[in-house]
């Protein structure tokens, strides 16, 4: 799981800037109007400048790595601010950046909330911010008082719609690798299921074997299920384990931090569960009676940073996608869309603002600047535009500067 998350991808985000970068640089020309023909117009692609990265501990190295290589190939300074809670990935990163990076040019801060509220105190030229919505605000307010343009990658609950009509023991394994990756501890994993009463009896069996079929008889004892990050977060997940009723799971072991694959069947909207990002290997399940109800469920909240949807029936799918909002959506999978580079990664609403991933890293880390270079010569051409004004001055700019409308538009 590491090695995928960790290195692959970013390794897959350096290469794909590196085979594109020249490209991506480049002025951009641009479309002219009549009386602009002889002229240059473009968009230059230049620096913001010296930019602050605040990444999170769930995935310490692409969360910090991936900003980092869009800042570094929009011609960016940056300062890097590693989560002080995973501390030696934090400390690998202080310690080896500067081996790497010229230190005039980017620097590692270290340490937790009071240096990460001195930081924010100073003028960037833009912020990119990966963590949770409270935090969120507070980066943009800090920001704000700068008018400094800012990224939140955030988090939220991301539902996952599992129609009557799918393959049962797919959805499955599909749900439970992507729930129990990094120990759940993933912001896209889906943080609950809506589906039947009939569906759930018939995804109990399937998850049960899902998970044995990953982590064996008996999880705690497999080398491929993770643990929780910090004492802290493992006691606010064993306070979840209360809702609904434990169907699957439910083991823990407070001295290693470990708390098995649990599904949580019959919870109701009102449970703890069903309050906050759970961000941990518990998979509530809520029960609703068809898929209008769990479209109306979904609406009814904060729009996610991700939103899945099950069903053979790809109308059903698309249904979903049609009548919600989410910051993306993947159906009949969960996690892998964030593995695409050319799609952009990001959320709306409450669980984010702005996009990155390939081009548009880059993108969010580059001004794009409208440039227009005329010709100093051919002076007659700007004569309509120049007081006094007549109506054959008008007639001459509305010809020349006017937009025309091509075909109809139906109101349906």
């Amino acid at each position: 799981e590491a090695f995928f998350s960790e290195i692959l991808l970013c390794k897959n985000e350096l290469n794909v800037t590196l085979n594109n970068l020249c490209h991506w640089m480049k002025d951009e020309h641009v479309d002219k109007n009549l009386v602009m023909q002889l002229d240059s117009a473009f968009i230059r692609k230049d620096p913001y400048g010296v930019v602050l990265i605040i990444a999170p501990w769930n995935y310490p190295i692409h969360l910090f790595l991936v900003p980092l290589i869009g800042a570094i190939a929009a011609g960016n300074c940056a300062i890097i601010k590693p989560s002080e809670i995973s501390k030696n990935t934090e400390r690998l990163v202080a310690e080896t950046l500067s081996c790497y990076l010229d230190t005039d040019c980017f620097a590692v801060v270290t340490g937790g909330v009071p240096e990460t509220t001195r930081l924010l105190e100073n003028k960037f030229d833009y912020i990119f911010f990966t963590g949770i919505p409270p935090v969120g605000r507070i980066v943009m307010t800090a920001a704000a008082k700068h008018l400094t343009p800012v990224t939140l990658e955030l988090g939220g609950k991301n539902p996952c719609y599992v129609s009557d009509t799918c393959d049962v023991t797919n959805v499955a394994r599909r749900v439970a690798w992507g729930r129990f990756f990094n120990a759940g501890q993933t912001c896209i994993a889906p943080d609950y299921l809506l589906c039947t009463i009939e569906m759930q009896e018939k995804l109990m069996p399937a998850l049960r074997e899902a998970i044995t079929e990953f982590f064996g008889p008996n999880p705690r004892e497999s080398p491929d299920f993770g643990r929780i990050v910090s004492d802290k977060q493992f006691r606010r997940l064993r306070a979840l384990l209360g809702s609904g009723r434990v169907a699957l799971g439910g083991q823990t072991d407070e001295a290693e931090r470990y708390i098995a694959p649990t599904v949580l069947a019959d919870v109701q909207p009102s449970d703890p569960a069903m309050q906050e990002e759970i961000f941990g290997p518990i998979l509530p399940i809520v029960v609703i009676a068809n898929m209008d109800e769990a479209i109306d469920f979904i609406n009814a909240r904060p729009r996610p940073l991700a939103l899945y949807a099950f069903s053979c029936d790809s109308k059903i799918v698309n249904q979903v996608l049609e009548r919600t909002s989410s910051g993306g959506f993947c159906g009949n999978d969960t996690l892998m869309h964030v593995t695409l580079t050319s799609l952009p990664f990001g959320g709306i609403g409450n669980s984010g603002l702005g996009k990155y991933h390939g081009k548009f890293t880059f993108d969010t880390f580059t001004h794009h600047r409208g440039c227009l270079h005329r010709n100093m010569g051919l002076e007659t051409l700007n004569a309509p535009r120049y007081p006094p004004y007549t109506q054959q001055k008008l007639g001459l700019l509305t010809t020349t500067f006017e937009v025309k409308r091509r075909g109809t538009c139906t109101l349906l």
